[in-house]
């Protein structure tokens, strides 16, 4: 079976996982077999049952990965491999993903999932300038981009934000104003002012294009199978 972690990728995040051995309790000698279980299902987007023996008890995996979760240790792990970025410009932008009728049925404590195109998930993430991802959030499919654009640049110092049309608005234009940035940003057809903008930066913004894709060649991110959210992200 074909590794998904190369050597390279695990001695950088190696150190950062639980288990080690100056951790109270059980060292996990399997930390690195129970990451490839992870990335197996995540890019076979297979159920949780049918993972390979030789990469572990699939209740067990499950239950760890979820209590991972719950603990905040994949978000601190992300931050971590996430610690030198380039700020001379953000690019934010949403993509919206298709959930399977498997991830119907959780109990509802926030927004729908169900847009006109049925029941799906809406991933918002911010881009530095060198195409690497820094913030992502959730919402339910049918929610506006806008709605979560001052979170996806709210203190992160920058010379520029990239957006495309959907993100015109004067409240957002005038956010990224006070922080002493440059909004490079379309303007709606149907302003009567036209704005200006740089439109040799705005070329630049197929890089969190890049990112979605990138992602998306995980199966079980294209297509949500997760009922939590939390575990979804």
């Amino acid at each position: 079976m074909r590794k998904m972690l190369r050597n390279d990728q695990w001695e950088r995040i190696e150190h950062l996982l639980l288990g080690k051995a100056s951790d109270p309790g059980a060292t996990a000698k399997d930390n690195r077999l129970f990451l490839e279980a992870v990335l197996w299902i995540a890019r076979t987007g297979a159920p949780w049952r049918d993972l390979p023996p030789p990469l572990g008890n699939w209740h067990n995996t499950y239950t760890r990965f979820s209590r991972w979760g719950k603990t905040g240790v994949w978000q601190r792990l992300i931050k971590a491999v996430s610690d030198d970025p380039d700020l001379a410009a953000l690019f934010i932008d949403s993509s919206v993903v298709r959930a399977h009728q498997h991830a119907a049925g959780a109990q509802k404590k926030r927004a729908r999932r169900r847009s006109r195109g049925g029941l799906s998930t809406k991933i918002h993430a911010t881009v530095d300038a060198l195409g690497n991802p820094l913030r992502c959030f959730l919402t339910g499919g049918e929610a506006a981009d806008i709605k979560q654009a001052e979170a996806l640049i709210e203190g992160l110092p920058t010379q520029a934000v990239v957006a495309d049309k959907a993100y015109d608005a004067d409240a957002f234009i005038a956010r990224i104003a006070a922080q002493g940035a440059a909004a490079v940003i379309p303007p709606m057809a149907h302003r009567k002012e036209q704005r200006s903008y740089d439109r040799h930066l705005y070329k630049d913004r197929n890089l969190v294009e890049r990112v979605f894709n990138r992602i998306k060649q995980f199966r079980r991110i294209a297509t949500r199978y997760e009922k939590l959210a939390r575990n979804y992200f």
